[in-house]
């Protein structure tokens, strides 16, 4: 799906990729808009210039950048977190007077306040220097979280629960629920019983995959680590044949999308599709 007429609550893809540096694929990241905010999910690579790309292609203003000041993080892997910086101070240097709102797993907090160190200096020119800055959208509010409820307002609720990403302690799914939609993201996961029971008829699922097929080429020690970090196609299918969402969106694309779709429904009764940058949901 790519049109901009959905009404209510709308998910935008800002970056559908994995570590993997495919042009067409910016790193992890999407946004939920609802009441005319965003609200993202992790800041892979070219996450701001995705954001911007979207403002403009669906006259969507709360995508604008001066006006992301909101992520939920899954995990602190690079390829969730190399955009970060970027959300940080790029929307404050064209205006954002609103600090930045950070929640994820425990070490988030030490995370953004080591990359606030490392730009100590350009923000040091920017605020003291000659180049007008405001002296609050710099700031970035960030907070560690355990599952459970951990944001609401007006607008939206959100549950992050605890997934299975190898050897990551804490990795995390969210649950977001707004007056029109429930929408569950798994994060990077492996079949995980709770991804199932959060998503348990919601309206969108939106869960990493890898095609079974397509890593069989690959060295052994390389199909050993995506079986202990990621989901299977064939897993990712019976898990949404038991949960039921009224939409499954696969992200994360590794390598190739080739013959995903197609290994997911053998399993997946239902609607189902692969995510492309800018999609929207």
């Amino acid at each position: 799906m790519s049109t901009s007429e959905n009404s209510g609550t709308r998910i935008v893809m800002l970056g559908s990729g994995s570590p993997i540096p495919d042009p067409d694929r910016s790193g992890p990241a999407l946004a939920i808009i609802t009441d005319e905010k965003a609200y993202l999910v992790d800041a892979g690579p070219g996450v701001v210039r995705r954001a911007a790309a979207a403002s403009t292609k669906y006259s969507i203003e709360a995508l604008r950048v001066n006006r992301l000041s909101q992520v939920f993080l899954t995990h602190l892997h690079h390829d969730h977190t190399a955009g970060l910086p970027d959300l940080m101070f790029t929307p404050w240097t064209v205006g954002r007077a609103e600090p930045l709102t950070v929640l994820g797993p425990p070490d988030t907090e030490g995370f953004t306040q080591k990359v606030m160190e490392a730009f100590h200096e350009d923000l040091d020119i920017r605020l003291n220097g000659l180049e007008p800055a405001n002296e609050t959208g710099w700031r970035t509010l960030a907070k560690n979280v355990m599952p459970g409820e951990i944001y609401r307002d007006d607008s939206i609720t959100v549950e992050a629960f605890q997934v299975d990403h190898g050897g990551w302690e804490f990795a995390y799914g969210y649950k977001f629920i707004t007056q029109d939609r429930s929408i569950v993201i798994s994060g990077d996961t492996t079949y995980c019983p709770e991804v199932l029971r959060q998503a348990e008829g919601c309206d969108v699922l939106i869960h990493e995959a890898y095609s079974d097929i397509g890593w069989r080429a690959y060295p052994e020690n390389w199909r050993k680590y995506h079986a202990t970090f990621h989901t299977a196609a064939s897993d990712l299918g019976k898990l949404a044949e038991l949960a039921q969402p009224k939409l499954l969106v696969i992200h994360h694309i590794l390598r190739t999308s080739e013959g995903l779709l197609e290994e997911v429904k053998e399993e997946f009764s239902g609607e189902a599709t692969i995510a492309n940058d800018l999609d929207i949901f």
